[in-house]
């Protein structure tokens, strides 16, 4: 399969990169064939501005700014997000991605009078996300799973019967290294199960 990898955290050194390594090495291993985006490392620009907002709507030109993710995107058959979950949600580097990237008449089509919005990504058949998440799983799961929401808004542009998948490793911040050495063991199983 073709994966494309989103990465978005800003420590290189951070745990997140080294659930980001296991992730590439495991579908590598496994025969997939991998493209990477590490968005801080590239200088990404989420910001969305006026002139891009203008023409969000306007097919082709909507492309332009982001022509090469474009081409990631339009490349790859699955999709898969690494990051952690800040304030129960994504990192705003990875929210301003999918702002910009996921633009009309590519990732989706646009509703008219008569037809809804409908997906434009259907040879995506895979959305997954590795996390972190501060918060105890009890808080998180109270608050109805904040941050997942990323696969629901991410697979509605991709085939029907996209499969998906969510791990998060919770309270990062007082997990034990067993933990989080456990946590990139099932990382690499997962993903290395992947078809």
């Amino acid at each position: 399969m073709r994966l494309l990898v989103v990465y978005c955290h800003p420590v290189p050194e951070s745990f997140g990169a080294a659930l980001r390594d296991k992730v590439v090495e495991s579908a590598e291993a496994a025969g997939h064939e991998v493209r990477l985006r590490d968005l801080y490392a590239e200088g990404f620009d989420p910001v969305m501005s006026a002139e891009e907002r203008r023409g969000y709507h306007e097919p082709g030109d909507n492309e332009k700014p982001v022509a090469d993710h474009l081409a990631d995107l339009r490349w790859c058959e699955g999709l898969i997000f690494v990051y952690p979950t800040w304030w129960f949600g994504q990192p705003a580097m990875l929210k301003g991605w999918l702002d910009r990237v996921f633009v009309p008449h590519v990732a989706f089509t646009m509703p008219t009078g008569t037809t809804p919005i409908g997906p434009g990504l259907t040879h995506i058949r895979l959305v997954g996300a590795v996390s972190t998440l501060g918060s105890p799983w009890w808080l998180w799961t109270s608050l109805l799973r904040p941050g997942r929401n990323i696969l629901r808004g991410v697979a509605a542009c991709c085939h029907p019967k996209a499969k998906r998948f969510w791990m998060g490793l919770h309270e990062m911040d007082t997990v034990s290294e067993a933990a989080r050495r456990r946590y990139l063991e099932r990382v690499g199983r997962k993903i290395a199960s992947l078809r």
